[in-house]
């Protein structure tokens, strides 16, 4: 058993204050000005095992991603969302613009809950913000390395009885500085990536290959070190570098949009496949360094083609939107997404903006 905290949906929060209540609370602010309610929006959900605060939101907001905001919540609750569970009802309070949670058909009364201690089992599923089993694998492997990482990370020198290639509970010679670190992850560097505007390369893209963790350390600094397969996801062999273990990730994200305004462009759809449909992932350009974190929202859009006039003037058309992108994997030039809700496929080149 564990003990969840619950957190209390709040009437005002204070770092929501830019989005200070209008005439429909939350929704008529500077930059919560696209959050508004569908017009045929239900007047209540229940929620299923399955759903998402994506897929409830979608039920009633013409953006689902604007759900913190029509919530009440902040990010930092937000990360954590062990508030809503299969079986509770969510409600849709035309009067403060604004859904709420509860159990019953007076539960519009209950708009405020109070802190307190849920306990539950590990395998008793709270709803999360978005679905979870797309993005898992990605969560902890190293998908972007630098060249410099390259260069320097630890590397198996030598197999057991000179296997070609290991799996789970095989034996691997390892030479480099472990750092004090003793599990790591396998990769293998495989394509650059480059930027589709520039064509300067702004990464390396690593294929993850598994786990190892040091079954014996060298003795000298001339010695190998030894290390245990853990864990296999496609086949490990000399020259493969080691990466150390990451902390485990949040499994919850508070969408929002990007603070400053972002242009992006899809650099490559993972698999190496040309074209992306809903719930797939595509690297972007731009990362830590353009101002992007962990639960930006992003606008997909095609650039419009250009037509001639009558007299023969070029004019372009204006870009065709696409769908959405939720970043979830950010480093300091690429980012990861998730393709949320889209009309088309996404393909390389299209872009990714600040929503409007």
């Amino acid at each position: 058993m564990k003990k969840f905290s619950t957190a209390g949906i709040l009437l005002a929060a204070s770092l929501l204050a830019p989005l200070a209540m209008a005439a429909e609370p939350g929704l008529n602010a500077p930059g919560a000005r696209s959050c508004t309610f569908l017009a045929n929006a239900p007047d209540q959900h229940k929620v299923v095992r399955g759903d998402t605060l994506w897929d409830i939101s979608g039920r009633f907001l013409q953006h689902p991603w604007c759900w913190p905001q029509v919530w009440d919540l902040n990010r930092d609750q937000i990360r954590d969302p062990h508030w809503i569970y299969p079986g509770q009802i969510v409600y849709f309070d035309r009067a403060a613009g604004r859904l709420r949670i509860g159990q019953g058909a007076d539960s519009l009364a209950q708009v405020r809950l109070s802190p307190q201690t849920r306990v539950t089992s590990l395998t008793q599923d709270a709803i999360p913000s978005i679905p979870i089993r797309v993005i898992e694998p990605f969560l902890s492997q190293p998908l972007i390395v630098e060249e410099d990482t390259l260069a320097t990370s630890p590397y198996i020198v030598a197999t057991h009885e000179n296997q070609l290639y290991l799996g789970k509970g095989d034996k691997a010679y390892v030479v480099g500085e472990l750092q004090g670190n003793t599990q790591f992850q396998v990769f293998r560097p495989s394509r650059p990536l480059h930027d589709p505007i520039t064509n300067a390369v702004i990464g390396h893209e690593a294929i993850y290959l598994g786990t190892v963790k040091l079954d014996q350390p060298g003795r000298h600094p001339e010695e190998a070190h030894r290390f245990i397969i853990d864990s296999s996801k496609q086949e490990i062999g000399r020259g493969d570098r080691l990466v150390p273990m990451p902390p485990p990730a949040s499994m919850h994200y508070a969408p929002h949009p990007p603070d400053a305004p972002v242009a992006a462009h899809i650099v490559s759809v993972y698999g190496g496949v040309g074209s992306a449909a809903q719930n797939e992932i595509v690297s972007i350009n731009r990362g830590r360094l353009s101002g992007l974190d962990v639960g930006t929202v992003l606008e997909l859009n095609r650039a419009g083609r250009i037509v001639a006039d009558a007299t023969g003037k070029p004019v372009q058309l204006p870009p065709e939107k696409l769908g959405t992108l939720f970043v979830f994997r950010v480093f300091d030039n690429i980012s990861y997404g998730l393709v949320m809700q889209v009309t088309d496929v996404v393909e390389i080149g299209d872009i990714a903006r600040s929503p409007e």
